[in-house]
């Protein structure tokens, strides 16, 4: 190779989690290869609610170096082993979707083929009796286990992480620029991004920005217009409200989803306080309805404001587009019902440092990057209709509306091969595995109609033996595990956070 290039000058437009996120890991992973600064404004605020996660962050903090007790004890976090689905096949019914393997899976099919077959032949022991993180979760237990055993996410302050991953870029190098962004200036030849005017007068000039300003998008619909996907018809919520609360009980290791007659409420228990939320169609639910509802069903002392959140589900049409790339809600919104906002956030920003550009831009990069982001985000939101449209419930219109609805024909086809065949197949890196598919629409009330033939080669006597041999070393697992509070106390305890 010949030649010399200059430095690449990266500009992060916006803090909150997505900014910072962005700017630890380029700065950690990058370091003097790029001249790297961020532009955020104190006066403007961010989100601050995506406080549940899922496991792919725990692979992001090691990638990054993140020692996992101070990184909990920073961000007051709490474990998470799953989400517990309340009232949402029918009223007054639970299903848990846990980030955990059920069963143990034959590489020709997988363990719920085993178990349907078992119910032909008399064993009565539910799905959920052969899987540890779930029912470490019912009884509100916790401990890293050797091998990796359990599987579990985080339930964290994600405005105190955004404070956590500040100091580390920084640390590493990424420079810090105070104020609010009045211009986005266009090359005039080429059409990109020139640099970031400040309300100050100061320019910030780069070769590439990644637009982290949240729904305004400030870079990428603001200054090139790029349009924008609305996918309301297949997720109609387009409100919430979040409010923080004293805790009141230990907290679980787990996030609620509890469904009412105009969308669902979410409950996240971290260790100094609750974070609670309603999100809701504002066609069948007002926001002063909304409001009061959220507050008359939260436990503990409301310790802030509400925060009424408006928006749109759905995506860029492109989420590179010249030389900015969107990280986060300017390039799209998934609704918080599997906490996969902070994944998408970090699964665009390693697609970023993967792509870093030596000199020019390669639209080849590009095009993949688009392609790789686009296919994530509608994995994703077939995921996120499948609770919604899979539902016995017609007691509101909200309700027979997501019944009666059309769905892409790709979650169309999963529905009814998993209602035929028990079957569940997955593409390009999929983000839920089978077993999240399985738990989700055995959850929602879709059943298979047979399953694989594989299962029946087991004699009665193996298979009893089987069924009972995982079931029995689960609830020996489980039993010997500790208290999720105390080992959260023992572990990573946190002192009252300070304000951030």
């Amino acid at each position: 190779m010949t030649g010399t290039y200059a430095k690449r000058r990266v500009v992060i437009a916006g803090g909150g989690t997505a900014g910072w996120m962005a700017a630890a890991a380029l700065a950690r992973t990058m370091g003097d290869a790029i001249d790297l600064v961020l532009v955020e404004s104190e006066a403007i605020g961010t989100i601050g609610v995506g406080e549940s996660t899922i496991p792919p962050l725990v692979a992001y903090n090691r990638l990054l170096g993140i020692g996992e007790a101070d990184f909990m004890r920073s961000t007051q976090a709490t474990f998470k082993l799953g989400i517990n689905f309340e009232n949402w096949r029918v009223e007054g019914e639970n299903y848990f979707h846990s980030f955990g393997i059920t069963g143990r899976d034959h590489w020709s099919a997988g363990f719920q083929h085993f178990w349907m077959h078992g119910l032909t032949k008399g064993h009565k022991a539910s799905y959920d009796d052969y899987c540890i993180e779930l029912q470490a979760a019912m009884k509100s237990k916790f401990a890293h286990l050797p091998d990796n055993r359990i599987n579990y996410a985080y339930q964290l302050d994600s405005g105190l992480y955004a404070v956590f991953l500040r100091k580390l870029a920084e640390a590493d190098g990424c420079r810090h620029v105070e104020g609010k962004i009045a211009e986005v200036q266009l090359h005039p030849e080429t059409g990109d991004i020139a640099a970031l005017r400040l309300e100050s007068g100061q320019r910030i000039e780069g070769d590439l920005f990644l637009d982290c300003t949240g729904f305004r998008a400030l870079l990428m619909e603001g200054a090139l217009h790029v349009g924008y996907d609305d996918w309301t018809h297949w997720l109609p919520c387009d409100s919430a409200i979040a409010v923080q609360t004293a805790s009141v009980r230990p907290p679980v290791p787990y996030t609620r989803a509890i469904a009412h007659d105009a969308g669902w409420q979410w409950r996240i228990p971290l260790q100094h306080r609750g974070g609670n939320g309603i999100v809701y169609c504002s066609r069948y639910l007002s926001q002063d309805a909304a409001l009061e509802r959220l507050l008359g069903t939260v436990e503990g002392e409301v310790l802030t404001k509400p925060n009424v959140i408006r928006f749109t589900t759905g995506a860029r049409r492109k989420q590179w587009h010249r030389n900015c790339v969107a990280i986060g809600l300017s390039g799209g919104f998934m609704e918080p019902l599997e906490s996969t906002s902070i994944h998408l956030i970090q699964r665009a920003i390693l697609r970023v440092i993967r792509m870093m550009p030596m000199g020019e831009i390669s639209p080849r990069d590009v095009a993949e990057f688009n392609d790789q982001q686009l296919t994530d985000m509608e994995q994703i939101r077939d995921f996120l209709i499948l609770h919604y449209k899979a539902t016995d419930r017609r007691d509101s219109p909200f309700w027979r509306q997501c019944a009666g609805m059309d769905i892409p024909e790709s979650l169309t086809h999963k529905i009814e091969l998993f209602r035929e065949t028990g079957r569940v197949f997955r593409k390009n890196e999929e983000l839920f595995v089978e077993n999240s598919w399985v738990q989700v629409m055995m959850g929602q009330g879709i059943m298979p109609k047979s399953y694989h033939p594989v299962a029946t080669k087991l004699s009665d006597a193996e298979l009893a033996h089987l069924l009972a041999g995982l079931r029995d070393s689960v609830a020996k697992t489980v039993a010997g595990l500790p208290d999720h509070h105390a080992y959260v106390a023992q572990y990573c305890g946190a002192q009252e956070a300070r304000a951030a």
